[in-house]
């Protein structure tokens, strides 16, 4: 067991006796699946309220020991992240903006009566489960390692108050293309039923709760071949909010690029990152409520000539059609849009290592 002292916390780690063998790991990475197959440690960081955070560690990947009573099994107290490391052509490793995603773990833990996990100790966690298991990092085009971090409430209690104690974990998969057909134009169904989140809601927060809200409308775009669920706002049923896990943006024929605005929709890393890259191009990006007929308005006029979602696991995707229970908007075949394939090339461009990192969103792990 060796100790590491250069952070806030002491990473204990404890190498797997079980590691899987070359052949077997490159098997694996020679064709990736998201959220698949996982390396071979994990990271654990422990929470109570008497001792704050303690015994932060790196493991053998493992199932978790949890007591019948823990809160999250009945109280829904948990949140996460999502990011990836990148392999560069020299063979280094490297993610994107894993400080956004401390801050935002921290305001989703903030939302759900968690305790907030310090940026430097979720930067050290990453880092720790990355080198060693950067042998997982694969090298081919569009695959990456994603990271999964990831907070629940432990406490063995079954009263309605915060737990006071928790968990911090990480674990890593391997990972090719999100959608198994590549980057082309996505069918959206309209969930005109349910909602993702409402006013004052959890809607900002990254819960599990809003994603298995996502289920059942997405199950229903399955059954009318569509890859993707959009939800509308809980109030008015009008406006447009997210997908059941991107946000979503429009490009106007004048240059514009609108995407709906913050509060019960989340603060998506590649959201941000987007409107920085398009803003430094010249664009005017409004964000601001957005209402069905305006998408629907917009394309029959020729003012809305794109549109397309991003997301941390999809990167940026563009949208062909929307389908509603009464009417359809676009085609499912129709052109990705110039902006929208430019923009997915920068930004993949920047975390790969092709293009230069003028704003400092990367940092190396191995």
């Amino acid at each position: 067991m060796t100790t590491t002292e250069s952070f806030a916390l002491a990473f204990d780690t404890t190498p797997s006796p079980a590691r899987r063998a070359d052949a077997e790991r490159e098997a694996i990475l020679a064709d990736p699946k998201f959220g698949a197959k996982f390396t071979d440690h994990m990271v654990t960081i422990s929470w109570s309220e008497e001792r704050g955070w303690h015994d932060a560690v790196v493991k053998p990947y493992g199932p978790l020991s949890l007591d019948p009573a823990a809160a999250v099994l009945h109280y829904g107290q948990e949140i996460f992240e999502g990011l990836k490391a990148y392999r560069w052509a020299d063979g280094s490793v490297w993610t994107f903006r894993p400080e956004a995603n401390a801050e935002r773990l921290q305001r989703s833990a903030r939302r759900l009566a968690l305790p907030e996990l310090p940026e430097a100790d979720f930067l050290a966690a990453i880092e720790h489960l990355v080198r060693i298991d950067a042998d997982w990092v694969p090298s081919a085009p569009e695959t990456s390692l994603y990271l999964r971090p990831f907070m629940i409430a432990s406490e063995a209690f079954l009263g309605v108050r915060g737990a006071h104690e928790a968990e911090f974990h990480v674990i890593a998969s391997p990972a090719g293309a999100y959608f198994a057909g590549g980057v082309r134009p996505v069918s959206i169904w309209l969930s005109q039923d349910w909602s993702r989140a409402g006013r004052g809601g959890l809607g900002a927060a990254k819960t599990g709760g809003n994603y298995a809200a996502s289920l059942l409308p997405q199950a229903e775009a399955y059954e009318q071949g569509c890859q993707q669920v959009l939800f509308l706002d809980a109030e008015e049923r009008t406006y447009v909010e997210e997908l059941g896990g991107m946000n979503v943006f429009f490009v106007y024929a004048d240059g514009r690029v609108v995407t709906p605005a913050l509060g019960t929709i989340l603060e998506g890393i590649t959201r941000s990152s987007v409107i920085r890259l398009a803003e430094e191009r010249g664009h005017v990006v409004e964000e601001r409520r957005f209402s069905i007929d305006e998408w629907r308005a917009g394309v029959e006029s020729g003012d809305i000539v794109e549109a397309f979602a991003c997301g941390t696991a999809a990167v940026i995707t563009p949208i062909g059609r929307l389908k509603a229970r009464d009417f359809e908007i676009g085609a499912p075949d129709s052109d990705p849009g110039a902006l929208t394939m430019s923009l997915r090339d920068e930004l993949t461009g920047i975390q790969y290592g092709r293009l230069p990192d003028h704003h400092g969103w990367m940092r190396r792990l191995a």
